[in-house]
């Protein structure tokens, strides 16, 4: 077992190897590790090497300084000028928390971002801080529009945490695909087959094949409702950021070579502004007792609120430490 802060140390290293600045490696090994300790494994660890590869083909700057404008008191315009992903989200992370705390509510929008991982660790660092927060980013395109055949959105996840005075926070991190494509790399990589809702092949044919889905579409959740909310989620974190959107970002797996310009967008609430700690406290617990009457489809899993399995593998974590695979640990200690 390796302690979080050793995973951090490990996966920083492995990034300063390949000419990544002590502030961004580290700002984005804090994200990875915290993904991996609330059991994001497909978003965790496993990244570092994804990211060294870009970084090392060029289609990531490993020396790029993320420059915030401020075109207005709550507003942020954040350039992350091809940079790490993690470490231009949390930077744009830092700077709208700055805005929320002195407005009250803060919002920034950002381009030229590469991949960020999982959107949790995020919104955990955001409600630690006290800010109810969305957010939100885009991604190469995977889903059909509505009525469509071509892959032209993302599984653009959406992000939203409601954040409780005693660390119990209610998270939602969730892709618009029914999965997400990591979901179905993972499964091609270990030789499993996928459930045929998750994705089709290339001629629009759902698949139990992971090879096929991988070169087809990700299904997106609730049909055509799922396929407008990603187009719409991408007119904020893409068109109204400058970012890259729709079609216009190339998939990272297939040329590692290309800058992606991904958008963002982080909204955030300073909640202290509007509710007492005490009311606060209350009204969660009260929301939580009443998501917990609801009698469970399984006698062994009670209904909890969103972001409760997550939270308590982070504590776990934070404990016993994270078991890393020595396959990944050569990865992580390989030279760049």
């Amino acid at each position: 077992m390796m302690s979080l802060d050793e995973a951090a140390d490990l996966a920083a290293s492995a990034f300063r190897r390949v000419g990544v600045t002590e502030r961004d490696a580290g700002a984005a090994s804090e994200l990875l590790v915290l993904a991996e300790a609330m059991g994001i494994k497909t978003h965790g660890l496993n990244r570092v090497p994804d990211y060294v590869t870009r970084i090392l083909a060029g289609g990531i700057d490993p020396s790029a300084r993320c420059v915030v404008d401020r075109p207005a008191p709550a507003l942020c315009h954040v350039d992350g000028n091809n940079g790490l992903g993690p470490a231009v989200a949390r930077c744009a992370l830092e700077a709208t928390m700055d805005a929320a705390r002195a407005a009250g509510i803060g919002a920034a929008f950002v381009r030229n971002s590469s991949h960020i991982g999982a959107l949790a660790p995020l919104l955990y660092l955001a409600a630690e801080a006290g800010f109810a927060a969305i957010i939100t980013t885009n991604t190469a395109p995977m889903i059909a529009p509505a009525g469509g055949r071509a892959a032209l959105l993302g599984n653009n996840p959406l992000g939203l945490v409601m954040p409780h005075p005693d660390g119990r926070h209610v998270l939602v991190d969730m892709a618009l695909s029914v999965v997400s494509r990591s979901r179905v790399r993972a499964a091609l990589t270990s030789g499993h087959t996928i459930p045929d809702d998750w994705a089709t092949d290339a001629d629009g044919r759902p698949t139990e094949n992971p090879a096929e889905a991988m070169t087809g579409l990700m299904r997106a959740i609730g049909g055509n409702k799922g396929a407008v909310l990603a187009l719409g989620l991408d007119l904020f974190a893409g068109v109204l950021s400058g970012a890259g959107f729709m079609s216009k970002i190339p998939a990272a797996s297939r040329a590692p070579d290309k800058r992606q310009g991904l958008g963002l967008m982080f909204l955030l609430i300073d909640t202290a502004r509007l509710l007492s700690e005490d009311v606060r406290r209350a009204r969660l617990n009260e929301a939580a007792d009443m998501v917990a009457t609801s009698p469970p489809l399984d006698p062994d899993q009670p209904v909890r609120m969103p972001g409760a399995r997550a939270l308590d593998s982070l504590r776990t974590a934070k404990t016993r430490g994270l078991a890393i695979s020595e396959d990944l640990l050569s990865e992580l200690r390989a030279p760049g």
